[in-house]
């Protein structure tokens, strides 16, 4: 579980990327996941829901309030900043919580140990190269 913004996706990436090299069975065996945070928290009276991303809260707003209603946004900057109840009812309650499940597909087995190795080996022109080649994609970066 990690903060729903740029960090936070940085943050994850290095744990899978940790548990790729250290304890590659978990992923294989299905036991590596992703708790996915809220990023906005939308509230109208005593209405509040919790939206993923921009698209998610858009969506949220046309189908959960009315058209003309003046919904508070606020955008956590992080897990601290959430309440405990928050926290439980929108990542870890099993009932509620959203889960992405950590696969590598076996064609793609060769890709990812080779970018792994990329990203993560000891040769930094490889880190510079693997980056300068991807920065034209790289935008809106943070929120």
């Amino acid at each position: 579980m990690t903060d729903a913004d740029v960090d936070g996706a940085h943050i994850a990436s290095l744990l899978m990327t940790f548990f790729y090299q250290e304890m590659r069975p978990l992923i294989e065996n299905g036991h590596l996941y992703l708790a996915v945070a809220p990023f906005y928290k939308l509230t109208h009276g005593a209405k509040t829901v919790y939206a993923l991303n921009d698209r998610h809260r858009e969506e949220l707003i046309k189908r959960e309030f009315p058209a003309n209603a003046k919904v508070t946004i606020g955008r956590f900057k992080g897990l601290g900043e959430m309440n405990p109840g928050e926290l439980k009812s929108t990542t870890m309650d099993p009932k509620l919580r959203t889960l992405l499940k950590v696969e590598i597909s076996e064609a793609d087995r060769e890709a990812v140990s080779e970018t792994v190795n990329t990203l993560m080996g000891t040769k930094p022109e490889l880190r510079f190269r693997f980056i300068q080649d991807r920065a034209a994609f790289a935008k809106d970066l943070d929120v």
